[in-house]
């Protein structure tokens, strides 16, 4: 199997950004897990099925077909085609994408999904239970941490960026929210996997992060 990099951890703890930019440094592809939670959110809501009624999400779950594509260093998600973009990035999904995520049939589906993402090549892939679950016998697990106002300060800004107007206090609120969700739920919690590389991100750049995991994978920038 192709080499496959795990990086897990909280909300805004700042995965996705570092993910992309192992991508970018090295030529491996960018998968990012939790846009695909985010995709069946969306579909769901879009199909009207009640986030909060989990036998209603698992009967739903195996309608939602998507189709993974390279795009330069990514590897791209598309539903009827297209790349739904930041319809999958609104406060709607934040506040429904916890419920469904916690429901044991998308959970199941989605990493089946991903187990079969190496085959497009070396993968970098950020979540919540990619090195514990999806991937534990990867020799490269790591698990960012941050101090949860930064954390909101990133996501606040981020969503800031997109259009989406919260204050710092909400936007904290929620991220804490989701983290109690995730990390409390059955079937594959949020936590740091036995054997994982912790990084406190709260006072690192993203270069110095990068470089951290880059040692740790024993991975050539390009």
């Amino acid at each position: 199997m192709n080499k496959v990099i795990c990086i897990d951890g909280p909300a805004g703890s700042g995965k996705s950004t570092t993910a992309r930019a192992v991508a970018d440094g090295t030529g491996v592809l960018f998968v990012d897990s939790g846009a695909l939670y985010r995709i069946m959110t969306w579909q769901a809501l879009k199909a009207g099925v009640p986030t909060d009624d989990p036998a209603a999400v698992a009967a739903f779950a195996p309608n939602v077909k998507v189709e993974f594509a390279v795009r330069g260093n990514r590897v791209a998600y598309l539903v009827d085609g297209r790349e739904p973009g930041d319809l999958i990035r609104t406060p709607e999904i934040n506040a429904n994408v916890s419920p469904v995520s916690a429901v044991p049939e998308v959970r199941a589906i989605v990493t089946g999904w991903l187990r079969k993402l190496p085959e497009l090549g070396d993968i970098v892939v950020e979540g919540r239970d990619i090195g514990s679950v999806v991937y534990p016998d990867s020799k490269c697990r790591f698990y960012l941490d941050c101090d949860p106002d930064e954390r909101a300060r990133r996501r606040q800004k981020e969503d800031a960026g997109k259009g989406f107007v919260q204050t710092t206090e909400q936007v904290k609120a929620s991220l804490l929210n989701r983290d109690k969700i995730d990390s409390s739920r059955k079937t594959a919690p949020l936590k740091v996997p036995e054997g994982a590389i912790r990084i406190d991100t709260t006072r690192l750049s993203v270069a110095e992060v990068v470089a951290k995991i880059l040692d740790a994978s024993g991975i050539a920038a390009k």
